[in-house]
């Protein structure tokens, strides 16, 4: 468990220096006053300053670390997570890994990729109030899989305008179709909606 001890004029000061220099909030740590402050004789002489313990009880990037050091190790997979904290999102890429191995890690359309990002969200946001957005990405895997995803789109929605009839897209994920239809939601002649129940649910590509 991280900690820092600081001392300052007030407790209130020593505690904003100490989760500064953590980079947590103050509802994800512990906070023990080691001493109070007091003032000298005639305020003047023999003054303590307060020093305090801060430790930190949640951390989300070290806890999603051991979470995915355990999965890839149970898979059998070496490689390297770079956690980083980005707003209300915890952000994940898992680098310096093989090709054989990646194949593995995304497995097929990125399935399971997600379900690591799914089970990662879970035990983040366990017992909290407050949601943290979770995204584990290897070696810019999501941004080629969007941009092939966009190409797609544009492709079959030229096509549903020369055949006039819907087009089936292959089942995606929630994430997924919200590429698609957003992808096309401003193309002149087209219409796009989803069709079918989990996990088999499809963008369906129309004329108007």
């Amino acid at each position: 468990m991280r900690s820092v001890i600081k001392v300052s004029k007030t407790i209130d000061e020593a505690v904003k220096e100490a989760l500064m220099e953590l980079n947590v909030s103050e509802k994800d740590v512990e906070i023990e006053v080691i001493e109070e402050p007091s003032k000298g004789l005639f305020g003047l002489i023999g003054g303590k300053d307060a020093k305090v313990r801060v430790s930190v009880t949640y951390d989300p990037i070290e806890i999603a670390d051991n979470y995915l050091s355990k999965i890839l190790n149970s898979m059998n997979i070496s490689a390297v997570n770079v956690v980083k904290k980005d707003g209300d999102s915890l952000i994940v890429d898992i680098k310096e890994i093989s090709s054989t191995d990646m194949g593995i890690l995304i497995g097929k359309r990125g399935n399971t990729l997600d379900a690591i990002q799914y089970l990662l969200s879970l035990v983040i946001n366990k017992n909290r109030d407050d949601y943290t957005k979770v995204v584990v990405d290897t070696e810019g895997y999501r941004a080629k899989r969007e941009e092939t995803l966009i190409k797609l789109a544009n492709k079959m929605a030229e096509k549903a305008k020369y055949i006039r009839k819907p087009i089936k897209l292959e089942p995606m994920n929630p994430y997924e179709r919200r590429i698609i239809h957003s992808a096309l939601q401003n193309i002149q002649g087209i219409t796009t909606y989803s069709e079918g129940d989990e996990p088999y649910r499809r963008v369906v590509i129309q004329a108007k």
